[in-house]
């Protein structure tokens, strides 16, 4: 950290004691992060950069009003202070209702077992790049486009406030993305994979498998018949377990989604059935080494661990301070930002469901037509609604797999969907290459777990009957 910002804890200090009694909350949040971002498109180099960015941003609430101020100098962080107090008393005009937390003083690092990206040079990085770049370029001459991504950031951020916490806490996190789009006439597929890691570089160094993969998932599928839509049981893997689990109902469990609703506050009621007696779900930072793990939120709050779902039964869900004020319930640690140019909100951590106890085998039994679905494409969600689409697929046919598919979509209503889970496996698995998105802050990182699900009843999209 540059000495600038390591010897601002003396700065803040003085700041919230001068300006504290103008507002019923105040947090500064100064951030220090640098990164590198490389980007190949074919033959191409379309991002070749290193950076380093310092800045902060300031909150303030007052009578129920927010004010917020987002600043890249530290100059100019007193000025920054008092806009911020003079929009909350401009829109303050009821009541600050922020959840209590102990305050916390601590100095903390999540800890890498490899090496530190920032070790690694640029050149390295590239090399490295090269290489997957390569391996998809050369797989197959029916390759038409590959790209490569390459992405890390290391962020040390200081975070104060007026109710006494002073809290410095720093990481490291990795990303890479591949993509091989194949095509044949007409016809074009492609295959995708990521992967991240919070623990070391060496976590990215031998990923041949992985990226050859993709390209064989876009060749296969160039081939391979549509399938046929309808609605069909269908037993998904882990890695579209843990996107189910974080992109369908985790948003749902973010409280700030429900006491801004009071439909869906009604729907999302404590104690509702929602699955099966086996079905189990949490979030959680306080899980360790995974890309939503952190000891402290954005708002100083500790990590924890929250069941969002216990036998089925809907018995937690995530929170901010405001929004446990609000709900009158417990902050969970789940106020988080992507950057200092955003303030913090409601987001999940690490989501998963918990293995069950059937044999995976065992979920495919008795099945007489349905789909098995594993990996993903992507997906979307509105609401109750989802939309998947699935990176491989194959029809089951009396138990067992048949021929596979493409072009396979997974649509439904995330409440009748958990209901409709008939089977959980016990296998699991993390996916450590979540992005997620909401609000304007996109690519925030995060952790998807679970096991493999049968779920009954599914509408399963493709080409018309």
């Amino acid at each position: 950290m540059t000495t600038a910002l390591a010897d601002a804890k003396n700065l803040l200090a003085d700041l919230i004691a001068r300006y504290a009694s103008r507002a019923d909350y105040l947090a500064i949040r100064l951030e220090e992060s640098e990164g590198t971002s490389i980007f190949l498109r074919g033959d191409k180099v379309e991002t070749l950069s290193e950076g380093l960015s310092i800045g902060g941003q300031v909150r303030v609430c007052y009578k129920g009003g927010w004010g917020f101020a987002s600043f890249n100098q530290l100059s100019t962080l007193r000025e920054r202070v008092e806009e911020a107090i003079t929009a909350a008393r401009i829109v303050g005009d009821s009541e600050t209702t922020l959840a209590p937390i102990i305050p916390v003083q601590d100095t903390c690092q999540l800890p890498l077992t490899g090496t530190d990206p920032r070790l690694i040079t640029l050149a390295q990085k590239k090399q490295l790049c090269d290489r997957y770049n390569q391996l998809l370029k050369h797989y197959d001459s029916r390759i038409a486009t590959n790209t490569v991504r390459y992405g890390d950031t290391n962020q040390r951020i200081i975070i104060a406030t007026s109710d006494g916490t002073l809290i410095e806490q720093s990481w490291a996190d990795m990303e890479m993305r591949f993509a091989a789009t194949a095509r044949n006439g007409e016809i074009v597929q492609t295959g995708r994979e990521t992967t991240g890691s919070r623990k070391g570089y060496e976590d990215l160094m031998n990923l041949d498998e992985q990226v050859c993969s993709a390209a064989q998932r876009g060749i296969n599928a160039l081939a391979l018949p549509i399938v046929k839509g309808g609605n069909y049981p269908v037993v998904i893997d882990p890695i579209l377990s843990g996107l189910f689990v974080h992109e369908a109902f985790g948003h749902l469990s973010e409280a700030d989604m429900a006491y801004e609703n009071p439909d869906l506050l009604e729907v999302m009621s404590m104690g509702r059935q929602f699955g099966p007696e086996e079905l189990q779900i949490f979030d959680g930072a306080a899980h360790e080494g995974h890309r939503g793990s952190y000891f402290y939120d954005d708002e100083g709050t500790p990590a924890t661990k929250t069941q969002l779902i216990k036998d089925g039964v809907l018995v937690g869900r995530l929170h901010s301070r405001e929004t446990a004020g609000k709900l009158g319930e417990t902050p969970t640690g789940n106020a988080r930002c992507l950057n200092y140019h955003y303030p913090p909100i409601v987001r999940m951590t690490n989501t998963w469901i918990e293995r069950g106890k059937t044999p995976v085998a065992d979920l495919f039994k008795g099945i007489k037509e349905g789909v098995f679905a594993q990996n993903w494409l992507g997906g979307m969600t509105n609401g109750e609604m989802f939309t998947f689409s699935a990176g491989e697929a194959w029809m089951i046919r009396d138990g067992k797999l048949a021929e596979p598919v493409r072009d396979v979509t997974l649509s439904g209503n995330v409440f009748k969907t958990l209901a409709d889970i008939e089977g959980i496996g016990d296998d699991f698995h993390w996916d450590e290459s979540g992005g997620c998105g909401k609000g304007g802050q996109s690519g925030l990182p995060v952790g998807c777990g679970g096991p493999s699900l049968r779920i009954r009843n599914v509408v399963v999209g493709g080409e018309a009957v």
